[in-house]
């Protein structure tokens, strides 16, 4: 019997204990330049260069703490009779695809882990089909690397997410599951999906930052709708729970603005990273405190902005501009390449984009010293040697997907800071 193990994630930035990964595949490269939209790309990743730069990532990870593969884990799932069942019957009726379902289920274990996740051809066996544009009886989950998104560890309970788009709710069933009926998780879930007098409900993870134990960041936008996050409202109320809840709304486009954590993330007790336009400077976009007691909500009102809400708070938190200060322009390049995405792996030590060059500098100035990611890999500099620290993996193709290092990470333990 594996040993149980416990969810906890009350910080963003806790020394990182356990972690939740998906190395890309075939499913990435399962793209034409005619469906990348559909995807939700702008444009098609090279593979080869793309897992030559997520092998950065994954290397460092696997120093610091315990990493899963998603693969790994939803192979162990289905090999449980039980969980096999519902979780192909789940796809199957959310895709409208009943016709594979014996063929799903009479797959070897490894190998319907394969396809839940890389796809699963047409076959041109009648006139509509062959007809048919399409190529897939089952959608490759193209998305799937930016692991953050499908589900959310909020203390020791686990967010499901309800994906703004089809093309990602796949990868909501598929985390549910894993963390219902894997061995070593078990731990409880709260859907969205499951709250049917709820309307308009979208929240992906992307838009969530447990920045305290009792201070919770929301972005809303076109991924998460303010019904999101009034399902978490009413699942506080349901726990009696007594949260603050920062919410901060975020430009429709471009679509590089589509979380949160794509112009604001925490580094440190008291060093964060902000694209300046949405959070600091004067602009249209709301930030809104909700202020929760014992299930209760107690107050609502607008705060000046994000940072200014969390230092009243007790945070005392300085601002590292992405992109740097000089130049506007600048900004918004790195911006675009997830240059204000960073993935705290303890207080003071984040991974980042190497190609953010003005980002980096500005980290710099703040007293973080900037790391190569293989150096870290190979053995030629201890994280722990450093107070404050950046490590530098690169990311001219996976940028190129949309997110940064902490799009592509779901931790699951952290340790209190």
């Amino acid at each position: 019997m594996a040993e149980i193990l416990s969810v906890d994630i009350r910080s963003e930035i806790g020394e990182l204990e356990s972690v939740i990964l998906h190395t890309p595949g075939a499913e990435v490269e399962n793209m034409t330049p005619e469906n990348a939209e559909r995807a939700l790309y702008s444009d098609i990743l090279n593979l080869n260069i793309g897992l030559a730069e997520y092998s950065q990532l994954h290397g460092v990870l696997s120093k610091v703490a315990r990493t899963f593969e998603v693969r790994d884990l939803l192979k162990e799932v289905v090999e449980q009779p039980k969980a096999r069942q519902e979780l192909v019957g789940n796809i199957c009726l959310n895709e409208n695809t009943a016709h594979i379902r014996n063929f799903l289920l009479s797959l070897p274990s490894a190998d319907l882990s394969t396809v839940l996740i890389e796809g699963v051809l047409m076959e041109k066996d009648n006139l509509t089909k062959f007809l048919s544009k399409g190529r897939y009886e089952l959608m490759p989950l193209h998305n799937f690397f930016f692991m953050r998104d499908s589900a959310v560890c909020l203390s020791n309970k686990v967010l499901i997410s309800k994906m703004a788009s089809m093309v990602r709710e796949r990868e909501s069933i598929i985390m549910e599951s894993i963390f219902t009926h894997h061995p070593e998780f078990g731990v409880e879930t709260m859907n969205p999906v499951h709250w049917p007098h709820l309307q308009g409900i979208t929240i992906e993870g992307g838009d969530v930052i447990v920045a305290r134990e009792d201070v919770l960041l929301v972005g809303t936008g076109t991924r998460t709708t303010s019904q999101g996050i009034d399902f978490l409202l009413e699942w506080y109320k349901q726990e009696k729970l007594s949260k603050h809840i920062l919410i901060q709304e975020l430009p429709f486009k471009p679509e590089s603005f589509i979380h949160l954590d794509m112009v604001f993330t925490l580094l440190d007790v008291d060093k964060c990273m902000v694209y300046e336009p949405v959070i600091l400077k004067p602009n249209k976009l709301q930030t809104v405190h909700i202020i929760i007691e014992q299930g209760t909500v107690v107050s609502i009102y607008n705060e000046e902005n994000l940072l200014t809400a969390l230092n009243k708070l007790g945070f005392g938190l300085e601002p590292v501009i992405c992109g740097g200060t000089a130049d506007p322009w600048t900004q918004q390049r790195e911006q675009w390449h997830s240059g204000a995405n960073f993935f705290a792996i303890a207080p003071g030590k984040a991974i980042g984009y190497a190609r953010n060059t003005y980002t980096l500098d500005e980290l710099s100035k703040h007293g973080f010293e900037i790391i190569r990611a293989e150096a870290v890999i190979r053995g030629l500099a201890d994280i722990r040697d450093y107070k404050r620290c950046i490590i530098a993996i690169e990311g001219s193709e996976l940028a190129r997907g949309g997110g940064g290092a902490r799009c592509m990470t779901m931790p699951v333990k952290r340790k209190t800071v």
